[in-house]
């Protein structure tokens, strides 16, 4: 059958910035997918407890008025969201982020932020795992491509329709439905297992930093650092460069 018609989790935060382990939490959705089709869905209006951007404002539309009045605590929104999470990894079902390493990383710097249980705690110690990742993958398999990568743009690549960019639940259905098609279209990702797939997605996105910084450098830009750690980063690491 392939893992591509199997139960995919599609997962998506907005958030009140570009830097992951500075930003935080605006809205969240967890949804459940199978062929393609929603089976259920979890989401989340959180209160930062920080202002937000208005050009982050601009780009989901929560505004700081409706995430103070309407958001829960952001604290008990990264708790719920980690916990869904956890439970469909030790499910065994792939959960499918478009640009997990953003995602994963900002929700883990939330966590630490609020003194609460890591993933691999909530995971016995364990990685996130198996995670899907159409960005990273797209950016393997169709290399040369020209244009943008962002969600929008792949999602017209694939002909996969998407409404309303920048929804978490559209998002991340959308991802899902991404992942999905790519398989479609590129039958050797198709024939990886969820976990094979995940270690090869580990190795492509080291491959594709390693590149970008050696670009940047040669353009000019002589201490660009581009981190290579998929799909999760060290919340309190360094940043690095984010341009993707």
């Amino acid at each position: 059958m392939g893992w591509h018609r199997e139960l995919l989790i599609g997962f998506d935060l907005e958030t009140t910035g570009t830097d992951p382990r500075e930003a935080r939490i605006v809205t969240g959705a967890v949804i459940e997918v199978r062929g393609g089709e929603p089976l259920g869905r979890r989401e989340w209006l959180a209160d930062p407890g920080v202002e937000i951007p208005a050009d982050a404002v601009a780009v989901h539309g929560i505004s700081n008025e409706r995430a103070a009045s309407e958001g829960r605590p952001a604290g008990q929104v990264a708790d719920a969201i980690a916990g869904v999470l956890a439970d469909h990894w030790k499910a065994g079902a792939p959960v499918v982020a478009y640009n997990a390493a953003f995602d994963l990383t900002l929700l883990s710097a939330e966590l630490r932020r609020h003194g609460l249980p890591s993933l691999r705690e909530r995971l016995g110690g364990l990685d996130p795992a198996p995670v899907i990742d159409p960005y990273t993958i797209d950016r393997s398999v169709d290399r040369y491509r020209r244009g943008k990568r962002n969600l929008e743009a792949v999602c017209r690549e694939y002909g996969v329709p998407l409404d309303a960019a920048h929804d978490a639940t559209a998002d991340a259905l959308a991802a899902a439905r991404l992942a999905r098609a790519i398989a479609g279209r590129h039958p050797k990702v198709a024939s990886l297992g969820p976990a094979e797939l995940h270690r090869r997605q580990i190795e492509w996105y080291a491959e594709w930093a390693a590149d970008f910084q050696s670009f940047l450098r040669r353009k000019g830009d002589a201490t660009a650092v581009v981190d290579g750690t998929w799909p999760l980063r060290d919340p309190a690491g360094e940043p690095a460069d984010e341009r993707v």
